[in-house]
């Protein structure tokens, strides 16, 4: 490592009181450019600085949008899940979050599966799927869900007809952290919009869908807008 300058030092000083912690890669960026580190340094201080979420939610916030499927970044991951030990967050947090963030992988059946309804409109094939009834089976998952996820939209109601064996083993999947999880709903919904709007993933329809129910939870718009903040530092990676 070069001998850093007294702005040098001055500017990892002030990252870490900010940020809590220091990393070699850090080390690297302030020698080789210190006003881009200054800069990034005032960028992701800034929800530290002001953001109303407690610093183990930060964290968690910076581990779902890490892991996520979209962005796999595990050198963030592994500081930011040791940030939110030390900042006081349990395993079995750690544990819900990930729970959380492994059902991305539906948004492949949320967007695919209005192209397939309209094209098999566009074939002249749509008439089999309007016709199709929900039974008492189905009309009792469709409950369940409500009442483990606490919201409802209109593509389910097009699995659960199409494929109600993978409605159901998708709802049991992701219903686990609302079952068993020890994270408030909150904060459950904050993680969701973490992934949504991050800037690897940018799923629209989710967002609006995951704010208005952290909403409901009793999010306030300051606490939204701060986990926007924090996954804006995405681009950093």
């Amino acid at each position: 490592m070069a001998e850093l300058s007294e702005y040098q030092k001055k500017l990892k000083a002030e990252f870490i009181e900010n940020r809590g912690y220091w990393f070699p890669f850090w080390q690297q960026v302030l020698e080789m450019s210190p006003e881009f580190f200054e800069t990034y340094c005032n960028f992701s201080s800034v929800p530290w600085k002001t953001g109303p979420l407690e610093p183990k939610v930060k964290e968690m916030i910076y581990i779902a949008m890490d892991i996520a499927t979209t962005h796999l970044y595990l050198p963030g991951t592994r500081i930011h899940m040791a940030n939110a030990l030390k900042h006081g967050a349990t395993k079995e947090e750690l544990m819900e979050v990930l729970q959380i963030v492994s059902v991305l992988g539906i948004h492949s059946m949320t967007e695919g599966l209005p192209i397939l309804i309209d094209e098999l409109k566009n074939a002249d094939m749509g008439g089999e799927l309007e016709a199709i009834e929900l039974d008492e089976t189905a009309l009792a998952h469709k409950q369940e869900f409500i009442d483990n996820r606490g919201y409802w939209m209109p593509i389910w109601e097009s699995l659960l007809k199409l494929s109600p064996d993978f409605f159901k083993a998708y709802m049991d999947l992701s219903s686990v952290p609302w079952k068993t999880g020890v994270l408030e709903p909150k904060i459950k919904e904050l993680i969701y919009v973490a992934i949504d709007i991050a800037t690897t993933h940018l799923f629209l329809s989710g967002t609006r869908i995951h704010m208005r129910n952290a909403l409901k939870h009793g999010a306030t718009q300051e606490e939204i807008m701060e986990v926007i903040a924090l996954v804006s530092i995405c681009g950093m990676h």
